[in-house]
């Protein structure tokens, strides 16, 4: 199991603003060595002036520390500089990446955004080929470990690869602003299987991961939380593909990824609708969402264009990158060996969401084994291990979640709905079409008598 990396996915792991505050403290410690120079330089003279003074005091190690504390305050100096030109550097890349993502919805935007950059790079001639070297540094590491291809049997390098290139030159692992589903989804049946009352919220990444629904054939679970003051909030827990087929009974199978992936709407998006609705999420209403896998897909969507408030999301090997707003936001688990990620071409070089968002990723299976034939690395439980080392790590980006968990940890009451959902595929007859009627609206005052 080898270690994890935190940042803000992208390029930039540290906010510019942040490097050139760093540089402005350092700025001032380097004048605190000017005067203790100084201060050395004086006391030096005053020894070497009074006779008989220097036979009490090393006046050669006092000299010597002289020439330290000037030695001190050129490098903090030249560190100083140094932090101010990757602050350039790391803001040069993020501009240069929003006007690239903007260039289609708002070109006048993007013109500014490569105004502003070529000003930059205009203060110092090494800005643009060391925005290029990190962003080169960046897409080499983001795939790392997933091309073991001589070791693997069969197709399973090529596919790997494949899912590398399709992810980092086709455009469909990031949903850009303004994209939507587009069509219509193959007709879908929702039905609550299970309910509950958790006498708690999850209080971490990988307490939210295990809240995955556990009835049979279930795929979604909603927990509503009711508030004191009569406010409510939804979380939604979304399992990943359940079935390899095509356009069978399981809406979570290989059609809905074909579908979701080239941005055309699922069963499996409908079907998460619907769920939510029965569970009692009115328009407007937030919902937040755990996803795995393909529900990353379906979870991008619903916080882009559903008619939902999602303000926090948390993806495990999801297969795009959605480009979400300040106010929103999106925790990634990642592995670099995991091909389905790599389909979000490792995602974009400007990251996403609000300051708080964070990507955790790690090579969860070096080397090649039998795990990278079954796709351990994907595997909900190889993810929950990740989120384990990510709650443990002490990082201050994966603490400030707490306030997320103590916030749904304050309801009065959590009622929780598990949802099975089924691809119609074939036309009801008249008579049955009624009696699906019928169970439907038995179904709806079932859920809605649950959902309180």
């Amino acid at each position: 199991m080898s270690g994890i990396d935190i940042d803000h996915g992208g390029v930039v792991s540290v906010d510019p603003d942040v490097l050139r505050e760093v540089a402005r403290r350092m700025e001032a410690v380097a004048s605190r060595f000017d005067d203790a120079q100084d201060a050395i330089a004086r006391a030096y003279r005053v020894i070497v002036d009074a006779p008989g003074f220097s036979a009490y005091v090393d006046t050669v190690a006092l000299w010597s520390s002289g020439t330290r504390v000037s030695r001190l305050r050129t490098e903090c100096q030249e560190t100083t500089a140094s932090t101010r030109l990757m602050a350039d550097v790391y803001e040069y890349v993020e501009l240069r990446a929003e006007a690239e993502m903007l260039e289609r919805t708002d070109p006048a935007t993007a013109r500014r955004l490569d105004l502003r950059a070529d000003r930059l790079a205009a203060r110092d001639e090494r800005i643009p080929d060391m925005a290029e070297m990190l962003e080169a540094q960046w897409k080499s590491e983001r795939f790392e470990g997933l091309l073991p291809a001589p070791f693997l049997p069969g197709v399973y390098g090529p596919v790997f690869a494949a899912a590398a290139a399709a992810g980092a030159f086709s455009g469909w692992g990031k949903v850009a602003p303004g994209e939507t589903l587009t069509g219509t989804s193959d007709p879908v049946t929702v039905a609550p299987v299970k309910t509950s009352t958790p006498s708690s919220a999850p209080g971490s990444l990988a307490a939210a991961l295990k809240r995955m629904p556990t009835a049979d054939g279930a795929q979604v679970a909603v927990e509503k939380y009711t508030y004191a003051d009569g406010s409510t909030k939804f979380v939604a827990y979304i399992k990943g593909t359940q079935s390899i087929g095509f356009g069978g009974e399981q809406p979570w199978d290989m059609k809905s990824n074909a579908e979701l992936y080239t941005q055309q709407r699922s069963a499996s998006y409908q079907a998460t609708i619907d769920a939510l609705r029965a569970a009692g999420a009115q328009p407007g209403d937030e919902v937040d969402v755990v996803a795995h896998s393909q529900a990353g897909m379906v979870t991008a969507h619903l916080s882009m264009e559903s008619e939902f408030d999602v303000k926090v999301q948390i993806t495990a090997g999801s297969p795009v990158e959605p480009t979400l707003d300040d106010d929103q936001t999106l925790v990634q688990l990642r592995h670099t060996d995991d091909p389905v990620p790599a389909l979000s071409g490792g995602g974009s070089p400007e990251g996403t969401g609000s300051p708080d968002s964070i990507t955790v990723s790690r090579q969860a299976d070096p080397g090649a084994s039998i795990g990278d034939i079954v796709l351990g690395q994907h595997m909900l439980e190889s993810y929950t291990e990740t989120a384990e080392m990510a709650d443990a790590s002490g990082d201050p980006r994966v603490e400030e979640l707490d306030g997320f968990w103590e916030e749904l940890d304050r309801a009065d009451t959590i009622e929780r709905t598990e949802f099975h959902a089924e691809r119609v595929t074939e036309a009801p007859s008249d008579a049955a079409a009624d009696a699906s009627t019928d169970a439907e609206i038995s179904r709806e005052a079932s859920s809605a008598a649950v959902a309180g």
